[in-house]
Formats: structure tokens, C-alpha cells, sequence
């Protein structure tokens, strides 16, 4: 709701002057002979009645003015295409090294370099969303809840420059990721986007905390995978003999797990910035569905306005008094001389 405030309202105890130019003539009065043989004149009529009207006016304004007339900050409900994200980074120490499995030189990105600057991006693009952040490695980390707020939620994203730890504790992650959405509002689409190079093993205790979140918390999910080279896909079906398990092919088994949780749910594999770009931009298509968002209006100064107004109310009296100086010649050019003496 749109509301008007002032910074100082004892300025406004001043008003009542505003009433003086009713009470007190603006122009001097002039005589004329036979005035009542003068036919009405509405145009000096509407003069004589605007005039008080404008000083009035001039010192109401001025005195919003010096008290700091301002319209407060507040909402306005929009309807736009977007959802609520939470991205869930990976802050293990692999992410900083390339795709190749190497520290990057010059001539490459490590994986949080590549998708601390395609994230940035995706934030950039989306500017109806709620956006929140988490980040995991040996224990995660809420850094941003949902909002709306883009500098706080570019900011966590920037913060993948720094040396990521040891582990890969995934399943802790989603579930932090899932149960940030509890309270939020259900009219739009929720969603968590995973970036992670690699996986770890779910105990059947997190597993099982995870399929009661996302049964009382429904989202989408989105695995974006980069994946080192020479490592195994999380869609590659082991070979006769290899061993299938999920300390031996955890990536794989975090694909699976996911796939039974009843959500919808994409993985994407990317072995390059270029596939991570692709990938993001297809997520990007994928959670643009119609929603209801707030757009915060930021406060504005109106005593400018009202400044503004009571300079020109003061210049048109201005003109009136200088019209004035003219009447008042043109009255005595006019005047009857008087007699000096009789003849004998």
C-alpha cells in the first residue's frame, strides 16, 4: 500500500499562514471614477480570486517541502515467468581443479571458476525469481535463504574463488537444500539445482530423511554433474563383472537414489564450460513458469516536487505585482488634473 510521511511534521504547524492571503489585499487598490458604470469583469474577477489561491498554495508547499514530504518504500504484487531456487554448490576441493583433473593454468577454468561465472549468469537472467544458496563439502552450509535480493545471492556464488575442503557430504546438502523451502509459498515452482563433480555415500538415515522432506516439501530437481575426464558417467551402466556399488560408483547411485524419489527430476552430465552452459540454459527454459512475486518500490522524495510547485506559484505572483506596477501608471496618466484657479 502506497502511503505519505514526513521526515519533520512540525513544519506543517506553520499552516495556518496559509490562510493570510485570503485576509490580507495582494494588490494595492486603485480608484476610477464612475466605476459603476463599468460593465462586470469576470476575467478581473477570476484574477482577484486565484491570487490569494496561489500565495496560499506557495506556502503550503513550502512548508511540505521543509517538512520532508515522502512517499514510504512499499510492494506491489506483478505476475512474471520464474520459481524458487535453491542452489546447492559443491565446495569440495576437486571443484577446483579443470575438467581435465588438473590444476588450471591460463589457458582453462577450474569447475567453480567455470560455474561461479555461468551461475552468475543464470542469476542475471531470472530476475522474477526467489533465489536462495547452499553449499556443501565435509558438513553443508544454508548461505542464503530465499529471497529476492540479487547482490546477497551473487555474492554466495562469488564466494567458489575460495579453496573448497575435503569431503563430499551430498545427501546432508540436499537435505539442507529441500528443507529451505519449508514456509515458503507453494504458488510457484520449487526447485533444487545441484552442482557437483562428484558424489558420496547416503547413509540409509539421510536417505530416509530425504524421502520425508521432499514428501511434505514436493521440488524439482536438477543435477548438474561435471564430470572430470576419465571419470565414469553417472549413466554409464557398469560393465559384467564391475563392481556396482555405491562406495564404488557413487555418482551413479546418487543418479539412482534421486530417480526413486517420486519428484521430477533431470540430470545433466557436462565435461566442459561449454556443456555447463548448455545445461544451465536448459534449466533455465524448464523452470520459466507464470508466478506471483513482490517487487519492493524503494522510497521516494516528493519535497522536490513540492518545492517545485511553490516556485511556480510565486513566480505567477511575481508577474501579477509586475502587471501591477503598470496598472498603477496607466491610473495616473488617467487621473482628472486639478484645477489650479478661476477666471475673474
Amino acid at each position: 500500500m502506497i502511503a505519505l510521511a514526513l521526515d519533520s511534521p512540525l513544519w506543517l504547524l506553520g499552516l495556518p499562514l496559509a490562510a493570510l492571503p485570503f485576509f490580507a489585499p495582494l494588490l494595492a487598490p486603485v480608484g476610477h471614477p464612475h466605476r459603476a458604470l463599468a460593465p462586470l469583469d469576470g476575467a478581473s474577477r477570476a484574477v482577484s480570486i486565484l491570487l490569494p489561491v496561489l500565495a496560499a498554495l506557495a506556502i503550503a508547499l513550502l512548508l511540505l517541502g521543509l517538512a520532508g514530504l515522502n512517499r514510504t518504500d512499499h510492494r506491489i504484487l506483478k505476475e512474471g515467468r520464474g520459481a524458487q531456487l535453491m542452489l546447492l554448490i559443491d565446495r569440495s576441493s576437486s571443484m577446483d581443479n579443470s575438467f581435465a583433473g588438473r590444476r588450471p593454468d591460463g589457458a582453462e577454468e577450474s569447475k567453480a571458476t567455470a560455474a561461479r561465472r555461468l551461475l552468475s549468469d543464470f542469476v542475471d537472467r531470472r530476475p522474477h525469481d526467489r533465489l536462495g544458496v547452499a553449499m556443501f563439502s565435509t558438513s553443508p552450509m544454508l548461505a542464503v535463504p530465499l529471497t529476492d535480493h540479487r547482490p546477497i545471492v551473487k555474492a554466495a556464488i562469488a564466494t567458489m574463488a575460495e579453496p573448497g575442503l575435503a569431503q563430499t557430504n551430498v545427501g546432508r546438502g540436499l537435505a539442507l537444500a529441500i528443507g529451505a523451502f519449508d514456509g515458503a509459498s507453494t504458488a510457484a515452482s520449487r526447485a533444487v539445482i545441484l552442482v557437483s563433480d562428484g558424489a558420496g555415500v547416503i547413509s540409509r538415515e539421510v536417505q530416509a530423511e530425504l524421502r520425508d522432506l521432499v514428501g511434505r516439501e514436493p521440488v524439482n530437481l536438477y543435477w548438474l554433474f561435471l564430470r572430470t575426464e576419465g571419470a565414469k558417467g553417472i549413466f554409464e551402466v557398469p560393465k559384467s563383472g564391475e563392481r556396482d556399488t555405491p562406495q564404488a560408483r557413487p555418482e551413479r547411485h546418487l543418479h539412482l537414489f534421486l530417480q526413486s524419489l517420486g519428484v521430477p527430476y533431470r540430470a545433466f552430465e557436462a565435461d566442459n564450460p561449454e556443456a555447463v552452459e548448455a545445461a544451465i540454459g536448459e534449466i533455465d527454459t524448464l523452470e520459466a513458469r507464470p508466478i506471483l512475486y513482490e517487487e519492493r518500490v524503494p522510497r521516494r522524495d516528493l519535497g522536490r516536487f513540492a518545492y517545485a510547485g511553490a516556485a511556480l506559484a510565486i513566480l505567477l505572483l511575481v508577474l501579477a505585482k509586475l502587471g501591477e506596477r503598470e496598472r498603477l501608471a496607466s491610473a495616473r496618466m488617467l487621473a482628472p488634473m486639478r484645477p489650479t484657479g478661476q477666471g475673474r
